[in-house]
């Protein structure tokens, strides 16, 4: 029996150089090197860092409008799809249990009874209660690797429902400053929508003095009530929006109350102080983010977003299912038992109504599946190759949407200065050919392209604000903020 022992021991030791019990570790050609470009537009607010970036901070630290606050802790506490992924973790909870649990012995219990009776002789009555017990012993790795793959199982489900939260709380905040930006561009509207009526009855008025003709008056309504329409369509995309949200915050659809952040804490750092006046009375540019994007480097990527770290388990996963693959060309030994009571005498049983025991080790080995178990590793390796070629593709991924986002915050904050000046160019401009209409010197045409380049010109900088709050959203989920 000692020299069996080690037998097995040495044959153990044997099988652990083969790859059965090796765990995973990172392949070393993943790499993560030029993930992130140097040259994107405006990059001169692009830090580079390991120890902190904006996805270390908390989403209240960067989503600061109270209202908005709200909203989210609404939304983690109703949407059904982030309630779907904890059920999940409960899933994966279950399995991990259940590998755990195959380490120990299983037990059965088998209590049989019966009454016979021999030409109608009395009944007798007879019993027999069985315990019975199976022990495998994970010498080869089999049950090892079974755990392991169940394990990286249920840290791939805690991923999936950080994604699930990272992507409710940049959803979230990305409707709310959606609907912002209706409100900003339906006070807009509505401004000038009063403008051009006010512009409607100087017109008729001019024509009544004989100053102008009915077409320039025509034409003059027409675009009034063009901008008129304008105003509905605006209160449709926001009903829209609202409904959306609603959804996300799981509940029936509403109206989304907004809010906005004390004037007292609001430093934008940006702009003419006509333009920080301006940011106090709108909710939309009164919002305030980081002006320094530090990213953090590539690593720092690796350990905070969940897809990337849910792609990685993935591949450990692939990588254990491979172990135990091999695992299947070796024999597994299972050690049996029984113990029992029972009063019918049999042929093996002497003295009625005494205890039974038994014991038995088996050693079962695979002789005529080893073309199965030969594609079973197979599979199990390509699965591993593709699990791998999916964890490279994640981290692409990953750094093409860290440097979109990017792009679109600098581009979109470069876009500020160009555009205040515009509009201050088309404010006076307007003033100017409204002036020389009155004179007789301008065209009413001239006061149209004025107007209406104007108003295009200041949704268009509203666009513009909404556009950079949006790149932050997409910077702070693509670097996988969201993690308390």
């Amino acid at each position: 029996m000692k020299k069996e022992m080690i037998v097995l021991a040495v044959l153990a030791l044997t099988l652990s150089s083969c790859g059965i019990y090796t765990k995973y570790q990172r392949p070393e050609d993943i790499t993560t090197d030029g993930l992130y470009r140097q040259d994107v537009p405006g990059g001169q607010g692009l830090q580079l860092q390991d120890t902190a970036s904006i996805a270390s901070l908390s989403w209240r630290e960067l989503f600061t409008d109270p209202q908005l606050q709200s909203l989210i802790e609404q939304a983690l506490a109703g949407n059904t799809d982030l309630l779907s992924a904890h059920w999940r973790i409960r899933e994966a909870e279950a399995t991990l249990m259940s590998a755990r649990l195959s380490y120990l012995p299983s037990f059965m219990l088998t209590p049989q009874g019966g009454v016979s009776s021999f030409d109608r002789s009395k009944g007798s009555w007879t019993y027999t209660g069985i315990a019975s017990a199976s022990w495998e012993l994970d010498i080869f790795g089999r049950l090892t690797n079974a755990k392991r793959r169940a394990r990286a199982l249920y840290l791939q489900s805690l991923e999936y429902e950080q994604a699930v939260t990272t992507s409710l709380i940049a959803n979230v905040a990305n409707l709310y400053y959606t609907l912002l930006m209706l409100d900003e561009q339906l006070r807009i509207s509505q401004e000038t929508a009063a403008s051009w009526q006010e512009s409607v009855r100087t017109m008729r008025a001019m024509m009544a003095a004989g100053m102008t003709n009915e077409a320039s008056v025509s034409q003059s309504e027409a675009n009034c009530r063009q901008v008129e329409a304008s105003l509905l369509d605006l209160r449709q995309q926001t009903a829209e929006v609202e409904n959306s949200l609603s959804i996300l915050l799981g509940r029936v659809p509403g109206s989304i109350a907004r809010g906005s952040i004390a004037p007292d804490s609001i430093t934008s750092g940006r702009g003419t102080p006509d333009e920080e006046s301006s940011a106090l009375q709108s909710p939309l540019f009164a919002q305030t983010f980081p002006e320094e994007l530090a990213v953090g480097v590539p690593l720092h990527l690796l350990a905070r977003r969940p897809d990337v770290r849910s792609a990685e388990l993935s591949l450990a996963a692939a990588f254990y299912s491979t172990n135990a693959a091999r695992s299947a060309f070796y024999p597994s030994i299972t050690l049996s038992g029984t113990a029992g009571w029972t009063n019918s005498a049999g042929s093996m049983i002497i003295n009625p109504g005494k205890l039974l025991l038994s014991a038995v080790g088996s050693l079962t080995q695979p002789l005529f599946n080893k073309g199965l178990n030969v594609a079973q590793l197979k599979i199990a390796r390509a699965q591993q190759e593709e699990a791998k070629l999916s964890f490279q593709q994640t981290l692409l991924n990953a750094g093409s949407e860290v440097n979109n986002a990017l792009t679109q915050v600098q581009v979109a904050r470069g876009k500020t200065e160009l555009r205040a000046r515009q509009i201050a160019s088309l404010e006076t401009a307007v003033r100017s050919t409204r002036l020389l209409m009155q004179h007789g010197t301008s065209t009413y045409l001239e006061v149209l392209t004025a107007q209406q380049g104007l108003l295009s010109a200041r949704l268009t900088q509203v666009a513009d604000r909404f556009d950079e709050i949006q790149g932050v959203i997409n910077l702070y989920q693509a670097l996988g903020g969201g993690r308390d």
